[in-house]
């Protein structure tokens, strides 16, 4: 069921962010039309790619919103976290891990099938971005999926129009491979496999915490320290700040998701204090 009618609050939040995917959109289409950065229709393939999935989910499988919605970013989790670690092990089988990580290399360069992997993400991202608002899937004051959508947006059109920080951007992408267990959590218990006791939510909950540390939390630290020891080597455009502001951010939204998965796996482990909760998660 879609969730019912906000408040007047929430219903400026959502317009807000509306304007600015609507900004987005006409930005994309100029540089296609005028700038004719035809390399950039991957993104709008990638938006058509995970629309299309949602209308195969909510025809075959479920009408519920926030299940299509789940689903498909299941689907973009797991193709993205494969293209990253593909991406990879192509670049160093091509030329070694000597220089993989140098600064000229992960700003000034960037690494087979990387450009078109971030711009079918960034497509991806857009397309979430106006679910969530249709169907408002989306709480609070400050909707937090929503600022981080946002900030991918910015950060990776503006690295796309430029070509620059691509490979950085690659890297950060990793998390996805975390996202998988958080997607296919939400999953689960909608399927109302609930029991914290069983084999399958035990794995799962492994996973969920060993790639929120390997491949989330530990890849953005080490990148925005990377960022700060190596500021020197950029130059005095816009590349450094914007990097340095959007690894912030993400290693803010980082932390609340920890807090909040802290919370979530006390709550499963003791179903009886939060059995009124369980609906929203």
């Amino acid at each position: 069921m879609a969730r019912p009618a906000q408040s007047q609050n929430d219903s400026k939040i959502g317009n807000f962010f509306l304007a600015t995917l609507l900004l987005w959109s006409v930005s994309i289409g100029f540089e296609i039309l005028f700038h004719h950065r035809t390399e950039l229709l991957v993104v709008l393939a990638g938006a058509a790619f995970f629309q299309i999935a949602n209308f195969a989910i909510r025809s075959l499988v479920s009408r519920d919103p926030l299940f299509v919605n789940t689903s498909v970013s299941l689907l973009h989790s797991s193709i993205t976290s494969s293209a990253v670690l593909l991406i990879l092990a192509n670049q160093i089988l091509r030329t070694g891990t000597n220089g993989i990580f140098e600064h000229s290399e992960l700003v000034g360069s960037a690494w087979e099938w990387a450009y078109p992997a971030l711009c079918f993400s960034s497509g991806y991202f857009a397309y979430d971005q106006l679910d969530m608002l249709i169907y408002r899937l989306y709480s609070g004051a400050f909707p937090s999926i929503l600022v981080h959508h946002l900030v991918l947006l910015i950060c990776f059109t503006l690295a796309l129009y430029r070509n620059v920080t691509i490979n950085y951007l690659i890297l950060t992408l990793i998390c996805e491979l975390h996202s998988i267990f958080l997607h296919v959590r939400k999953v689960r218990r909608m399927a109302g496999i609930r029991d914290a006791k069983s084999v399958i939510v035990k794995v799962e909950w492994m996973l969920n915490w060993l790639t929120f540390t390997v491949a989330r939390v530990v890849p953005h630290i080490l990148i925005t320290m990377k960022l700060i020891k190596d500021a020197p080597k950029f130059g005095k455009g816009v590349e450094w700040p914007l990097a340095l502001f959007g690894m912030a951010g993400m290693n803010i939204l980082n932390a609340g998701l920890g807090i909040d998965l802290v919370h979530a796996f006390r709550r499963e482990r003791n179903p009886r204090t939060s059995s009124s909760r369980n609906h929203q998660e």
